[in-house]
């Protein structure tokens, strides 16, 4: 017996973080979530699975309008004239105090109560399957105490969705312990809020699919659901990577970079690396650059060259496949103090002045009153992008100066 495991669908959820850039692929930010379901359905007929379970937040929220409601009906029609039944269990984002638009579901979808827990039987294939639906958002009891003994004789399946000890960044809602799940007796738990896959092949299995499709540049890497062969009793879990866009965070060492040029570079072939896992899923990437750099000096109060450069690479390897979210620069110095120090010029006397500035609260106070007004006009993007603005807009430019000096320090010694 097979059948497919997924939760964290959240139709129609916009993906964030690209849509402020010219070249973002638009057409693809806004059908992602639909374009990955329909894949999961295309596998699961494929695969000739017995049943598919989905453990929460389907959606993302209460409709704008009807197409989000049917398109899963489209969906969940190409199930059925498959013969694959549907067990739908409802979440957090889409508890039924969030929704006020809801349509007739086909009846190879069956869904559970939100008022008890619900046993849903499939007696051909000695399936149990137990679960409970949100009825509010903020569900902050143990859902899983109440659920029924396991059937005898049968492959019990928990679906739930739960934060699980609460050992995640997301909100702590059905919380409950490996440990409880365990002694429920169950076979599998179909757990679904948590967005990053994981499995603890125990006394139970119990599983984390993952949400099918990122939706941000916190949630990178490898989206999907998960494949579950029962053969004597015994489950094979298999990961399935079904995005149609994939979230990268990618960390370029530039410490044997001496300049721009050589930074752009290093980021072109760390890009190309990517790409070649999967390189059939478009991917939406920040760079970040890293590491004591003789570059350093030249890269520092030159984002919008960094930026271009870096989109250059990405054209040369075929912006169909690659887009840019953004570039942060995190490289320090490759000298210290003392290199300049030991210098008898006008930097090493820009040192010391700068060291003294940062002290010095006649000096501090006229730099606050005259550049704090001008930090509450810029605009959140911005925020994010200019390294030790929180500073500045905190009033702190002693940290600030000291922050900022090392590097237009080295930014004037590799100048002309």
């Amino acid at each position: 017996m097979k059948f497919i495991h997924a939760a964290d669908i959240h139709l129609d959820s916009p993906l964030h973080g690209l849509s402020a850039y010219p070249d973002a692929p638009a057409a693809q930010l806004r059908n992602a979530s639909r374009d990955a379901f329909s894949k999961l359905v295309e596998l699961a007929i494929e695969e000739g699975v017995a049943f598919v379970v989905i453990a929460g937040d389907l959606y993302d929220g209460d409709w704008r309008d009807h197409n989000t409601g049917i398109f899963f009906s489209k969906e969940m029609g190409r199930l059925k004239r498959a013969g694959i039944p549907v067990f739908l269990l409802f979440g957090n984002h889409d508890a039924e105090s969030e929704m006020t638009k809801k349509l007739t579901l086909p009846d190879n979808v069956t869904t559970f109560s939100s008022k008890k827990p619900e046993v849903h039987r499939l007696d051909a294939l000695k399936v149990a399957l137990h679960g409970q639906s949100f009825k509010d958002k903020a569900i902050t009891e143990n859902l899983a105490l109440r659920y029924p003994e396991p059937v005898a004789g049968y492959y019990n399946i928990g679906v739930l969705h739960t934060a699980l000890e609460g050992g995640t960044v997301h909100a702590n809602y059905a919380p409950c312990s490996r440990s409880e799940l365990h002694a429920k007796g169950y076979d599998y738990w179909a757990l679904g809020h948590v967005h990053e896959y994981q499995h603890w092949a125990e006394k139970s299995d119990i599983v984390f699919p993952g949400n099918l499709q990122g939706r941000h540049i916190r949630e990178t890497g490898r989206r999907g659901a998960v494949l579950v062969t029962v053969e004597n009793g015994h489950a094979q879990v298999e990961r399935l990577y079904l995005d149609v866009l994939r979230w990268e965070n990618l960390s370029v060492d530039t410490s044997d970079s001496l300049s721009m040029s050589d930074v752009a570079r290093q980021v072109g072939l760390r890009l190309e690396d990517l790409l070649s896992v999967d390189g059939h899923v478009p991917r939406a990437v920040r760079v970040t650059l890293r590491g004591r750099t003789r570059a350093h000096g030249a890269l520092f109060g030159k984002a919008n060259e960094l930026r271009a450069e870096v989109l250059g690479q990405i054209a040369a390897i075929g912006n169909d496949r690659l887009w840019l979210e953004k570039v942060k620069l995190a490289t320090e110095p490759f000298g210290d103090k003392a290199d300049i120090g030991g210098r008898m010029d006008a930097i090493a006397d820009l040192q010391e002045i700068l060291e003294e500035a940062a002290t010095d609260p006649e000096f501090l106070a006229q730099l606050r009153t005259e550049l704090q007004p001008f930090f509450g006009k810029v605009s959140a993007d911005v925020k994010e992008e200019v390294p030790f603005l929180t500073l500045a807009r905190a009033g702190d430019f002693g940290a600030l100066l000291k922050h900022v000096s090392p590097a237009l320090l080295a930014s004037l010694m590799d100048g002309p």
